[in-house]
């Protein structure tokens, strides 16, 4: 069982602070959802938890330890987040195996079952670049939790998908929660939030407001 903690951290940007002193205790099994209006630092939380950014002052700890060289190498994350980049040219499967080389964590088996899990078939040789939109997400998402992550990070993950879709995400999303990923979920969805989330806190102009109802 894993636990996060997000200790006043401060980011500034041309020096506009986009993350203010951010606090924030999460546990493994758990749902969380974060809301909040367009720029209200939401991206830039997952982008520090992911270590994409660098932070301007304090710390995130894994199990009470600081965490000095970024969660992801410490934890398996999954992520979505904008601009997700996907090999047009390739099919699902292999960007999948693409992907998959990187850590070597899972096997071509694993990969198809993934594709079949988010709804997506695994021998069809189409490139992503004649997908839809709505294939394209299902693709994102099954790049997100396909190595069995312990830290899942969405921002925005239902963009696209159609009702059905929807529905398997929760699914897959409660499977995963339930397996002992921690799960923060940003979405602009008030059914994403009610349907999914343990506990929902609430963001704007960069300072975790604190949590409360939706």
């Amino acid at each position: 069982m894993n636990t996060i903690q997000v200790n006043h951290i401060v980011k500034k940007i041309n020096g506009e602070t986009v993350l203010s002193d951010v606090s924030l205790e999460l546990q493994s099994g758990q749902i969380y959802g974060i809301v909040g209006k367009n720029g209200s630092g939401k991206s830039m939380l997952f982008r520090a938890m992911a270590d994409l950014i660098h932070l301007d002052g304090g710390a995130i700890c894994l199990n009470g330890k600081e965490v000095l060289h970024g969660l992801p190498r410490e934890l398996r994350l999954g992520l979505i987040i904008e601009n997700v980049n996907l090999h047009m040219d390739l099919t699902a499967m292999d960007n999948l195996s693409y992907l998959a080389r990187i850590n070597g964590y899972i096997t071509s088996k694993e990969i198809r079952e993934t594709l079949l899990r988010v709804g997506l078939n695994p021998d069809n040789r189409k490139k992503v670049k004649t997908y839809s939109l709505g294939m394209r997400q299902k693709l994102i998402l099954a790049q997100a939790v396909m190595e069995r992550p312990e830290l899942l990070l969405l921002d925005e993950p239902t963009n696209a998908l159609d009702e059905e879709s929807v529905g398997r995400f929760y699914r897959i999303v409660k499977e995963e929660a339930e397996r002992g990923a921690i799960v923060l979920v940003a979405s602009h969805s008030r059914e994403d939030i009610e349907n999914i989330c343990d506990r929902v806190f609430h963001m704007a102009h960069g300072v975790l407001t604190g949590e409360g109802e939706l």
